[in-house]
Formats: structure tokens, C-alpha cells, sequence
């Protein structure tokens, strides 16, 4: 398969919509007829029969589509529950977590300013923190799971985006926390003053 051909189907696999000959040449930097030779090309690998996709022509687009022979498993695969996107709060909570872990709900809590009990327990139920022990003063310390590297495509805690781009000193490090805590305990006074 050509380079420009495989370009195509990249670009039709990532469209969540049919994709029309003068975008795909606009997208791949080369004119009309050359998308009209790559499309050929995928029609001849894409050939009603030969694969679980197929070249579908709609509305003057083109997209990629499953084979007609797979659409009962893809109802029942697409039947099932999908897990839900995260809250803010769940995000707020679980970068808290994958940054400074092993980290207590009450650390979370002065950190956001707002209650973790409810966020961090959705993230523990749907598997995307742990316990790691106890703090000294016998709170329970959170840290991500493998579900966590899963989802967001990471070998290892070393593939988030790192902190040092920041380039903080210990010390600075240290005063980061301390503010964050600051903002946090802030924020949690002006809601109780409301």
C-alpha cells in the first residue's frame, strides 16, 4: 500500500464523520487526483468480503465503515456499560493523586479547598486509586493503580508530564505545596462564609 494511501486511511479511521476528497487532499498536502488514486487503492484492500472494514461512500464522503458480517458483535460489545468521564472534581482529585503520591484525603482536601471524600471515593471505586497505608497520624494514603497507566496510555509514572519543566528547587517545591495549601484553606473559609 502506498504512503498517500495509508495517509488516507489514517485520516478516514481518525474522522468521526465522512471525509470529503478536497479535505482529505487539503489535509495530505497534495491535489485531488492523487486522493482519487489513494482511495482507489484502499478500495482494492477494503474490497466488499476481504476485511472487517469497507470504503463507504456518503454524501459526496468518504468513510470507513464495518463489514455488515460484524454488526451483531458490535451491538453487543457497544451494548455494554461505558464507564463515565470524570467529574472536574475527579480530575482535580486524581491529578492530586498521581503527582504527589502516596497522598492523604485530608492533604486532597486543603489542597482543593473542598471536601475529597466524595471524589476520591469514586476514584477508588472505579479502580483508579488505592490504598498505600497510613499517614503518621493514621489517615489513609492514595496512590494511582495500573487501571490509571491503562487509561491514560502511560508506561509508568515517569510518563507524566513532568513537573521539571516547571524546574522547581526543593525549596521551591516546598512553597508550591504551602500556597497550594494556602489557596486551598482559602477557598474552603470564602465557601463557609457564603
Amino acid at each position: 500500500m502506498s504512503e498517500l494511501a495509508r495517509v488516507v486511511e489514517a485520516l478516514l479511521f481518525l474522522s468521526p464523520e465522512p471525509v470529503s476528497v478536497a479535505d482529505l487532499a487539503e489535509a495530505a498536502a497534495c491535489d485531488a487526483d492523487e486522493i482519487a488514486a489513494a482511495v482507489a487503492e484502499l478500495d482494492r484492500e477494503y474490497a466488499p468480503g476481504q476485511r472487517g472494514l469497507q470504503l463507504k461512500r456518503v454524501a459526496g464522503a468518504i468513510a470507513l465503515a464495518t463489514d455488515p458480517v460484524a454488526e451483531e458483535a458490535a451491538r453487543r460489545l457497544l451494548a455494554k456499560p461505558r464507564t463515565p468521564p470524570l467529574t472536574p472534581a475527579q480530575a482535580e482529585t486524581l491529578a492530586i493523586v498521581a503527582y504527589l503520591q502516596p497522598v492523604s484525603r485530608p492533604e486532597i482536601t486543603r489542597i482543593r479547598g473542598v471536601a475529597a471524600e466524595s471524589a476520591s471515593s469514586t476514584l477508588e471505586e472505579r479502580g483508579f486509586i488505592e490504598q498505600a497505608g497510613r499517614s503518621q497520624f493514621g489517615a489513609v494514603l492514595y496512590r494511582t493503580t495500573d487501571l490509571f497507566l491503562k487509561l491514560f496510555g502511560l508506561a509508568s509514572l515517569k510518563g507524566l508530564p513532568s513537573v521539571a519543566e516547571w524546574d522547581p528547587s526543593p525549596e521551591e517545591e516546598a512553597d508550591l505545596r504551602d500556597r497550594l495549601l494556602r489557596a486551598g484553606e482559602q477557598r474552603s473559609g470564602d465557601a463557609a462564609a457564603v
